[in-house]
C-alpha cells in the first residue's frame, strides 16, 4: 500500500485503515502522489491512498481503478465510487483547509473576514475552480470550524501517534 509523504492526509488515511481492519498490510511512502501512482499503474504496489486531485488524472482515461473514497459520503467527482466506510463503518478521512488568526484579532475583524470568505466561496466560479481540483468548500462560522478543529484533532491524535510522527 502506498501514500505520498509522511503525515500527509492519504498516509494517515493508510494509517487509519489499517488500524480500523486491525491488519497489517505493508506500506510504502512515496515523495509525492505522482511517483506512488506511476508506481502503482506499473504494478509495483497495489494500493494507494492519494488526492482525488491527483488520482483523477489517472481514473479519467483508465489507467487506474477507484475502489473507493475515504470521504463520508459518496463524491460528485466519483458518484459510483463507493465510500470505504461501506464497507468499514465508521471510517472517513477527509482532507481540509481552513483559515486562522491569532487569538488577539478583535471579534468585530473575525466576523468581517468570516463573511467575506464565506461570500467567496459561495461564488459560482470559485466553487468551479475547487471542483477541478476536486475540492468542495463548506462555509463555517469561527465557533464551527473551532469546533470541527477539535473534533479532527481528537480523531487523528490516536492515528498519528501510532505512526509514530513527532512535532517539529
Amino acid at each position: 500500500m502506498a501514500s505520498p509523504f509522511s503525515g500527509t492526509l492519504p498516509h494517515l488515511a493508510a494509517a487509519l485503515f489499517k488500524m480500523t481492519i486491525g491488519g497489517d498490510v505493508p506500506h510504502v511512502t512515496y515523495p509525492g502522489d505522482v511517483p506512488a501512482l506511476n508506481d502503482l499503474v506499473a504494478g509495483k504496489v497495489q494500493l494507494q491512498f492519494s488526492g482525488l486531485g491527483a488520482a483523477m488524472k489517472y481514473i479519467k482515461p483508465g489507467k487506474l481503478r477507484a475502489l473507493a473514497v475515504t470521504t463520508a459520503t459518496r463524491t460528485e467527482f466519483l458518484p459510483d465510487v463507493p465510500t470505504v466506510g461501506d464497507f468499514l463503518p465508521g471510517y472517513a478521512a477527509t482532507s481540509w483547509l481552513g483559515i486562522g488568526a491569532p487569538k488577539s484579532i478583535p471579534i468585530e475583524i473575525v466576523e468581517r473576514l468570516n463573511k467575506e470568505i464565506n461570500a467567496g466561496l459561495a461564488d459560482a466560479s470559485l466553487k468551479a475552480q475547487f471542483a477541478e481540483l476536486g475540492h468542495v468548500p463548506i462555509p463555517m462560522t469561527p465557533t464551527e470550524f473551532g469546533k470541527f478543529v477539535a473534533a479532527e484533532t481528537e480523531k487523528w491524535g490516536p492515528v498519528v501517534k501510532a505512526v509514530g510522527i513527532k512535532p517539529q
